[in-house]
């Protein structure tokens, strides 16, 4: 009786002693990944949380520099309130590249990923053709595309030539005339700045395994269904990597006219910083509702199988 008493209590023992043994293994993995993450977080918080919440404190405030510093006036949210209700230039601005993203996102995606299914042909000199569409993303600096710009070389002269765009203000309201014709005179630039979305879905199509369209080549399916029906619900997270690399580029232009205008706010002694920051906030705000839309239009997990897709 005694000996089983005893052996059951070194097995108890022996058990705790485990589960200490386990529970210390398990602190010290957690001190050594906090120590791994410890100077991201350091960075974050010294560069992107105080940045942040600096900026987000100045937009409820009127900020003047002055030789003794800065100083800082609280107006709540007037900066909000007069951005949308007296300030109309902003909001026109501000509807106006919208609609003109509207458009430039599909043309953008569409041209890289036609570019992309070429060039994963099998065809020679694959290396040359995608260093050829990503050279304008490294060399295309602001000065640059603004000479262009200046010269006229960023319109397509078949558009003056047959009066494309005479013909679309008289058919389109302004609102709607404005953005097409500032996405046909900037197209070349436009479809200069695809480089990196091709080579994302290169990636992507390069993922896809082959055997699947000789799979569907055997079983008599046509190329068109093949795309429909195994290389685009395949290469669809590449789609949505696309969308969102293009609407955050596109919205951060230093090119673009809203950002223009926050800058010139900037400086001017009426409005200052404390507007201007607020202008970003806006505009910040705007992006993330779009792209919050964007992720959850396009980022439904349908469970395809490319495998199953293929027999």
């Amino acid at each position: 009786m005694k000996t089983k008493w005893f052996q059951r209590w070194i097995s108890f023992w022996w058990e705790v002693n485990k589960l200490l043994q386990k529970l210390i293994r398990r602190r010290r993995e957690l001190i050594t990944g906090y120590l791994f993450v410890l100077p991201w977080i350091i960075g974050f918080l010294l560069f992107m949380a105080y940045p942040i919440y600096f900026s987000l404190n100045m937009s409820f405030h009127k900020v003047l520099i002055t030789s003794e510093g800065i100083q800082k006036d609280f107006l709540g949210g007037d900066n909000f309130k007069y951005a949308f209700l007296s300030d109309p230039k902003y909001v026109e601005e501000l509807l106006v590249f919208i609609k003109s993203v509207i458009f430039m996102i599909p043309i953008i995606v569409v041209f890289a990923l036609l570019v992309a299914l070429l060039i994963n042909q099998p065809i020679r000199f694959k290396g040359l053709f995608r260093a050829i569409f990503f050279l304008p993303v490294v060399i295309t600096s602001g000065e640059v595309v603004k000479e262009l710009f200046s010269q006229g070389a960023t319109t397509i002269s078949i558009v003056e030539r047959y009066g494309i765009i005479q013909f679309i203000e008289a058919n389109l309201s302004p609102s709607w005339s404005e953005p097409i014709i500032g996405i046909i005179q900037q197209l070349i630039v436009i479809l200069w700045y695809s480089g990196v979305q091709i080579l994302i879905f290169l990636a992507g199509l390069q993922k896809v395994n082959s055997q699947i369209y000789e799979a569907a080549s055997i079983d008599g399916a046509s190329p068109w269904e093949i795309f429909w029906k195994i290389t685009l619900p395949s290469i669809k997270p590449f789609i949505l990597v696309n969308i969102i690399y293009t609407t955050v580029d596109l919205f951060t232009n230093s090119l673009n006219d809203v950002i223009l205008l926050i800058k010139e706010h900037m400086f001017k002694i009426n409005t200052g910083f404390g507007y201007a920051t607020a202008l970003a906030w806006i505009y910040f705000m705007i992006i993330f509702v779009i792209l919050l839309i964007v992720v959850v239009i396009f980022g439904r997990n349908e469970d395809y199988n490319p495998k199953k897709a293929g027999r």
